[in-house]
């Protein structure tokens, strides 16, 4: 009878032909602690945040589709409501992912990155008193390089729910808008029997009055701010 092959015993064997035990353990105890040295490190840059840092990435192994320019992120910081911070004030979990692409970047690139940012609403941050994160590392010129997303994605309406805080033109049209769908809301013969065109333009410009009072009070009662004020600002209320 021919004696079967174990394949455990000849993978050891071919193991052993190569070092023995105390260097396999060795090596293994190198690598390991080589990891952890680099994890502790990146989870340190991470928390610290440190500013106008510009990393010098090898350019000919970037991938073109994931360098951005800063008016391209303004822009959709804007248009959705979010903010582009450094990773010191995020106050979620950055996954294994994220920091497995920062070591096989570094590896690659044989550099050390710093100065790491994020995109992510204002919830995600820890943000000083006055659904999606991007992690970006500093190319240089106000170019960043796009290294991991994670979370869920936007609602597709939230673009447009956001639209009225781009800018004061933005809430002011909105708010004229809404004004103008109220005052057709008004049922006919409320004041008289009927609604006459000036009567109509009286309600709409109290209709008017009304929710610009209140958008105003909102605003300063809870220090909001536009869409193209707080998209790297580090204040709360803001």
């Amino acid at each position: 009878m021919i004696k079967r092959t174990n394949v455990e015993s000849q993978l050891q064997r071919s193991q052993s032909s190569l070092m023995d035990s105390s260097d396999i353990l060795n090596q293994v105890k190198d690598i390991l602690d080589k990891e952890t040295d680099q994890e502790l490190r990146i989870n340190s840059e991470l928390g610290s945040g440190f500013s106008g840092y510009s990393n010098a990435f090898d350019f000919d192994l970037l991938e073109t589709h994931n360098i951005y320019h800063l008016s391209s992120i303004k822009d959709i910081c804007v248009d959705y409501r979010l903010r582009f911070l450094d990773t010191k004030y995020f106050k979620g979990e950055i996954p294994n992912e994220a920091i497995n692409k920062i070591k096989l970047l570094e590896k690659n690139h044989e550099i050390q990155l710093k100065g790491f940012k994020i995109i992510a609403p204002s919830k995600l941050f820890k943000l000083k008193k006055a659904d999606d994160p991007l992690l970006f590392a500093p190319i240089g010129n106000d170019y960043y390089y796009l290294i991991h997303t994670w979370g869920n994605d936007l609602s597709p309406l939230r673009k447009w729910l956001m639209l009225p805080f781009r800018n004061f033109e933005t809430l002011a049209f909105t708010t004229l808008i809404v004004s103008f769908l109220a005052t057709f809301l008004v049922p006919n013969g409320m004041f008289s029997k009927e609604t006459s065109a000036s009567e109509f333009w009286m309600l709409f410009f109290f209709m008017f009055k009304s929710i610009a009072a209140i958008v105003i009070f909102y605003g300063f009662a809870l220090g909001k701010n536009f869409n193209t004020a707080i998209w790297d600002c580090t204040y709360n209320k803001a």
